[in-house]
Formats: structure tokens, C-alpha cells, sequence
């Protein structure tokens, strides 16, 4: 095995880095969330990936996204895809393509486990309920001001709509980190053991607090 995870496989052990190895996941989402993400589950061991986003990066995006200025104007997914197959040798499967209503089930198709990053609440709605269709189990990592969740499917709620343009709101980068790291413990528990946590998480007071669903 590659001494490339040499640490993350002292630390899990190798049978749970060869589940991580072989379990399909899709990352919905290639921005501060998708793209940090994306990047620490294949320095986790997650070889088989799949990341959808339709976006460019911009100048504005460098500050919390792992991108360079010399990539601006590319596709996300596409150039997160080529960094990670430089740095770890992991193909990672690159969908520069909108997700709709009427492509999303092509699109996850052979997903073991479907990560949901997108900024806006369409796009959401349409992982929802497509997962929901599809029995397939969805992680959704979202974040507002100072405040992060990550929820399974079964108990998220979709958020209603903002602004016009949903890049535009104030955003920390270490809420973003703080939030890949939570999620990325989350996918390991359930691709190693089959569990599924929820947290929320507050950045002012470094509050983690599981997620207490009330029906």
C-alpha cells in the first residue's frame, strides 16, 4: 500500500483504509466546501471520487477554495481533479456539467454516497429528492455566517432561497475548514462502520453539537 497514507493508515488501521479505498463517493460541489473536501477525503484514502460542478474559478474564490491565480477562468472540477491526481496519484472522476432534475440520477449513478455542497437551494432540492428516489445515502455540508451543519438526508431540511446571486455573503474560511474536517470524520464512521452522525457548528463559540432531530 502506498506509503503516501502511511499516518491516516496508523492511525485507522488498513482494512478501514481499504474500505475507504474502493467505497464510490460523489462530491455535489466544487467550491469552498466541495473543493476542500474533495481534497482531504483523497489525502484520507478515498480513491474512488466523483466531483460535479459547472463553475469557473474566479479571483474571488482563492481565499477559501484550493485554487491558484493562475487557474482562474478554469472549470473547478477539472482543475481540483488534475491537483489531486499530481499530488496523490487519485483519478478522480471530473463532471464540468450543471446537475438538473433530468440529469441528476444519470449523474450519481454508482455512487456509494453522495456529498451535497452546492450554494443554493435548487440545486439541494434536487440532490434531496434524487437520493430520496434513488435510496442512495446523502451527506449535506452547508454554512451561513457563523454557523455550519452537516446533516444526513433524512432529517435535512432544504434551505428557502437567497439572494440572486448566491455567491455573494459573507463567508470564514475557518468555518469552511472546521466544517470539511466534521464531515470527513462523518463519511469515515460510515464507510467503516455504517454510521450516520449529524452536527451542527457554531464558529464564535467552537461549539460541535450533535444534531437533535425533531420531528
Amino acid at each position: 500500500m502506498s506509503d503516501a497514507l502511511y499516518h491516516e493508515r496508523l492511525y485507522r488501521s488498513a482494512a478501514v483504509i481499504q474500505r475507504l479505498r474502493e467505497f464510490p463517493v460523489t462530491v455535489c460541489g466544487a467550491g469552498a466546501l466541495g473543493a476542500n473536501l474533495t481534497e482531504s477525503l483523497a489525502r484520507q484514502g478515498f480513491a474512488c471520487l466523483k466531483v460535479i460542478d459547472r463553475d469557473r474559478i474566479e479571483e474571488r474564490n482563492l481565499s477559501t477554495q484550493p485554487y491558484y491565480r493562475s487557474d482562474i477562468g478554469a472549470y473547478k472540477a477539472k482543475i481540483l481533479a488534475n491537483a489531486l491526481y499530481r499530488a496523490l496519484g487519485v483519478s478522480v472522476e471530473a463532471r464540468a456539467e450543471e446537475l438538473t432534475a433530468a440529469n441528476a440520477a444519470k449523474l450519481l449513478a454508482g455512487s456509494g454516497l453522495v456529498v451535497d455542497t452546492f450554494d443554493n437551494s435548487r440545486s439541494r432540492q434536487i440532490i434531496k429528492d434524487c437520493c430520496t428516489s434513488l435510496n442512495l445515502p446523502c451527506l449535506h455540508v452547508g454554512l451561513a455566517g457563523d454557523y455550519a451543519e452537516i446533516l444526513w438526508n433524512e432529517i435535512y431540511r432544504v434551505p428557502s432561497a437567497g439572494r440572486e446571486d448566491v455567491c455573494d455573503y459573507p463567508l470564514a474560511r475557518n468555518l469552511v475548514t472546521l466544517a470539511v474536517s466534521i464531515a470527513c470524520e462523518v463519511l469515515v464512521a460510515f464507510t467503516a462502520r455504517q454510521e450516520q452522525r449529524s452536527y451542527t457548528v457554531t464558529l464564535g463559540d467552537f461549539a460541535i453539537q450533535p444534531f437533535e432531530f425533531e420531528a
